[in-house]
């Protein structure tokens, strides 16, 4: 079994490092490509892998074919590619904002072919990953790609149409939190915290707060209730950020995210 790589940026070394880690392939399994020799020799020297420049040697060698470039090569990627990728291969792509029926179109053929969407928390292990399948996809295929998505996190099948839905909540929103954590270090640093205590006591506070949502499956209003004794700090905060129409701008911002995606 070889699972190719056409792409080894970011994303694609995260992938890999995982799939790597956990053992779900070897070394050996694993070949990729990328448009600089720089990139590929320096992924080729962190991994252990085989890769290279030449994206046709790949998608010619790959059992499973991963195509994991910026959305602005695809259509070159692809008409590269096309004449050596036929039914017997596995497409995975995990390219923003492009549909399987434009893969296809652009592939002008139909494929083993599935949509899958990482977020960036991929590289320490903790993705969160939508993946849309068509209707004629085997059950062998769809274990293929679970086990793959799996290895560096939270992998769920879900109707294409619903895409744009999860890029605003999981794709996009690392930013959102990212920012919460900077402000509320911020606010630490003002009140006398040191910077680096600062962030870390709100990265870990963000972290403990998801896992006890996925834990106990309770709803996250009854786990704020929990938190907020009656008179004291914790709901003093939660009616400023009330006031400052906190739940609001987070509903806004989804939402744009949401609409800009559906007009990539």
């Amino acid at each position: 079994m070889k699972i190719g790589f056409i792409g080894l940026g970011n994303m694609a070394s995260a992938m890999i490092g995982r799939m790597l880690n956990t053992g779900v392939f070897g070394a050996g399994e694993v070949i990729g490509s990328a448009k600089t020799q720089e990139t590929a020799d320096k992924v080729a020297q962190k991994f252990g892998i085989n890769t290279g420049t030449d994206n046709v040697l790949i998608a010619q060698k790959a059992d499973v074919l991963i195509l994991a470039v910026k959305p602005i090569f695809l259509p070159e990627v692809i008409a590269e590619i096309k004449n050596v990728v036929d039914e017997g291969k596995l497409v995975i792509s995990i390219v923003a904002g492009k549909s399987i029926d434009w893969i296809e179109q652009e592939f002008g053929q139909k494929l083993r072919l599935i949509r899958c969407m990482p977020n960036t928390p991929a590289m320490v292990g903790e993705a969160c990953t939508c993946i849309c399948v068509k209707e004629d996809v085997s059950a062998l295929d769809k274990k293929m790609v679970l086990r793959i998505m799996s290895s560096f996190g939270k992998a769920s099948i879900l109707p294409e149409r619903l895409m744009d839905a999860f890029i605003g909540v999981a794709g996009s929103a690392p930013a959102y939190v990212f920012l919460f954590i900077e402000a509320m270090a911020d606010a630490a640093v003002m009140a006398g915290l040191p910077r680096n205590q600062a962030y870390e006591f709100a990265a870990q506070t963000v972290l403990g707060s998801a896992k006890m949502v996925l834990e106990t499956k309770l709803h996250p209003g009854a786990l704020k209730d929990m938190v907020c004794s009656p008179a004291g700090t914790t709901i003093e905060a939660v009616k400023v950020l009330e006031e400052k129409g906190l739940r609001a701008a987070v509903i806004d911002a989804v939402s744009a995210c949401v609409e800009k995606s559906k007009n990539l």
